[in-house]
């Protein structure tokens, strides 16, 4: 039992300690010819809060798993992807996540391979981070992408394990994917040819066509190909690739502003004809005018609160401009 004398003492001394404030911890997100987040892990208690500082390219801060690194976790928070133009020197966008627990909080970029890349990032990682790192080279994420091509048909080409189907999204005054409805077998491929304006291309299902399939389908992670933006002048173009694995129908949307209820949708094995044909799923689209998209790629879930200064806010409105030509 302590005295009352020491008690008192105790007292008087905690009324001495300074309070305990949340501390700022500044991650910088990419940046001029780098895949990486610096650091690459913080150790924080709750209360702190995790700046993430958005840099040159198009990245994104999601929360994964340990398990799956490149996959986003149900209910994980998303920056959405952050576009920062090469000639931006300041006011960096940048997004904050508020830390709530000591546990790990495992988070990487989901644009193309970026993940696989090595562009992964923890809270609170322990002594796991290489382990995290090694696991995310090790193609955890359900697509991956493919070499730059010069590629202008939808044609399919042979390769060593199936046929790879081309499909070029966008254009010149287009808001298609063409072709805009496939046949793949098993071990096909289907790669999209990103050509002018920003395009994506995210798994949807045929009744939300609007809405990933993730966030429809609890369970299922789709896939998400990110965004490519493609100036006007543009000759050559990227690629990215999925591989069919079944001869389910895939469903697949643009999310860029109302593209989606505009019609630029996408199927792969979808019947000619009836009710779930693609001109069915199409009419879908437009019948609710994309209005059921909650899927947009500069949204913010979770935790997480995304905000955009200076010269990249005008870089983001240039581009919300550019989605409405």
């Amino acid at each position: 039992m302590y005295s009352s004398s020491f008690r008192s003492f105790a007292l008087l001394a905690l009324g001495l300690l300074p309070a305990v404030r949340s501390a700022t911890l500044e991650v910088v997100v990419g940046g001029p010819g780098t895949l990486r987040y610096n650091p690459e892990s913080v150790t924080a208690v709750p209360g702190d809060v995790v700046r993430f500082i958005f840099q040159q390219k198009n990245h994104t801060a999601t929360q994964s798993t340990f398990e799956a690194p490149c996959v986003q976790a149900p209910g994980g928070f998303d920056s959405g992807y952050i576009p920062v133009a090469e000639g931006v020197t300041e006011g960096f966008p940048a997004a904050e996540f508020t830390v709530t627990t000591t546990d790990p909080v495992w988070v990487y970029c989901k644009q193309g391979t970026h993940c696989q890349a090595g562009m992964v990032f923890a809270i609170n990682p322990g002594e796991r981070l290489a382990a995290f790192k090694a696991a995310a080279a090790g193609g955890a994420a359900p697509t991956t992408a493919s070499p730059t091509s010069t590629a202008t048909t939808g044609a399919p080409s042979s390769t060593a394990t199936g046929t790879d189907i081309k499909v070029v999204v966008g254009g010149p005054g287009s808001l298609t994917f063409n072709p805009s409805n496939v046949q793949a077998q098993v071990g096909d491929t289907i790669t999209f040819e990103f050509r002018q304006k920003n395009h994506s291309v995210i798994a949807s299902s045929f009744e939300a066509p609007c809405v990933p399939l993730a966030q429809s389908s609890p369970g299922e992670a789709g896939f998400n190909s990110g965004y490519f933006p493609v100036p006007d002048g543009q000759t050559t173009f990227q690629t990215w690739t999925v591989r069919v694995n079944d001869t389910k129908p895939i469903w697949a949307y643009c999310p860029q502003g109302n593209h989606c209820g505009q019609g630029m949708v996408f199927s792969a094995n979808a019947v000619e004809g009836g009710s779930r044909s693609f001109q069915a799923f199409q009419d879908l689209a437009k019948q609710i005018n994309g209005t059921s998209n909650t899927g947009g790629g500069y949204g913010n879930s979770g935790a997480l609160h995304t905000t955009i200064s200076g010269a990249s806010a005008a870089f983001a409105a240039v581009l919300a401009i550019v989605a409405l030509l």
